[in-house]
């Protein structure tokens, strides 16, 4: 399959096989292909599929159909990257819009990150977490932690391993959008923090220019030191920039207290209309906003050398089933 128009059908058609909950045939794959936009004929499916096989992409299992393969979903997973430039813009706004957090009730979805990490560091990862959250460098005050077997949304926790969920600052997005605040989503980056408020950016990776969420490469290349601005107020956190209409600010300033009241924070500067936030520019009409990394609190982790694997943006759980961090406190 040399020319890229296959190539894209060949990874729609194995898509819908990563997403249906067991083994499908052809006739189905139609439909789920026809709900997305795209027209093939069974014959077609079917002489994708015999290549598929091939390939050893996917199995056939008869009358059942096929179901993908561990080589077919790597297929997937790193296929056509050009397509997926712009993903994470696209994820951002997708989850906002399936958010349901009321921060009046505390009652809703809220957009969960999850980061997964062998058990026997569960302890040593607590005491890196704890100031971080008693910093608000953090995306609020509350996460959820699974233990082997359990379930945080549609993720399952591995053999041998503590999940811990935390809130993502796209829950911000959320937020505003109820209030009809359309949020444009600029880019995730590095911000320095000075007396634990923001002072510039470093480093800075566009949403519409990625298919990897920002913050997710800058903790696994090392570049964040969350743990000592947590400690002294000074260092580089992981951090989003979002642009508001600035005739909404009044009621961003209202919405951001409330959230805050009820527990998710994680704003740390709003700017003024028409004004540079941050050494950011803004354009005519927009105001900047500043908002602290939800995996800030796992980078801290990462810091101490403690094997960490985070996925930004994982899942929507309901607020009530998440704890306070206080809970992670020792017992007196």
């Amino acid at each position: 399959m040399s020319d890229v128009k296959s190539q894209r059908t060949m990874v729609a058609i194995l898509r819908v096989l990563r997403d249906a909950d067991g083994p499908i045939g052809s006739e189905k794959i139609a439909e789920e292909l026809r709900l997305a936009g795209v027209e093939l004929s069974d014959r077609t499916i079917r002489n994708y599929l015999a290549e598929a096989d091939r390939r050893k992409w996917t199995e056939n299992l008869g009358r059942r159909g096929r179901r993908l393969t561990s080589l077919g979903l790597r297929e997937v997973e790193g296929a056509l990257v050009i397509d997926k430039v712009g993903f994470v813009a696209t994820r951002v706004d997708e989850l906002a819009y399936q958010m349901t957090f009321d921060p009046k009730t505390k009652t809703g979805k809220v957009i969960l990150n999850i980061s997964t990490l062998d058990a026997q560091y569960w302890n040593a990862a607590v005491k890196r977490m704890l100031p971080v959250y008693e910093a608000s460098l953090g995306m609020g005050e509350y996460l959820v932690v699974g233990r082997e077997g359990q379930r945080i949304g549609g993720f399952r926790v591995p053999k041998g391993c503590v999940a811990v969920g935390t809130i993502c600052s796209v829950s911000m997005n959320g937020v505003l959008l109820r209030e009809r605040i359309a949020t444009t989503s600029r880019f995730g980056g590095l911000l320095e923090v000075e007396d634990y408020g923001p002072k510039r950016f470093t480093q800075v990776i566009y949403y519409e220019g990625t298919s990897l969420d920002p913050l997710e490469i800058f903790i696994r290349g090392g570049m964040t030191s969350v743990y000592q601005a947590a400690r002294t107020g000074t260092g580089v956190i992981g951090a989003s920039f979002r642009e508001v209409p600035a005739v909404a600010l009044p009621e961003v300033r209202r919405i951001v207290a409330q959230s805050k009241q009820a527990g998710l924070g994680g704003v740390l500067a709003i700017g003024r209309p028409n004004q540079p936030l941050a050494g950011i520019p803004v354009p005519q009409g927009r105001a900047g906003v500043i908002v602290c990394g939800g995996l800030n609190v796992l980078a801290a982790v990462v810091e101490a050398g403690i094997p960490c694997t985070n996925a930004a943006m994982s899942t929507l759980l309901d607020f009530e089933e998440l704890m306070n961090y206080r809970e992670l406190l020792p017992k007196r």
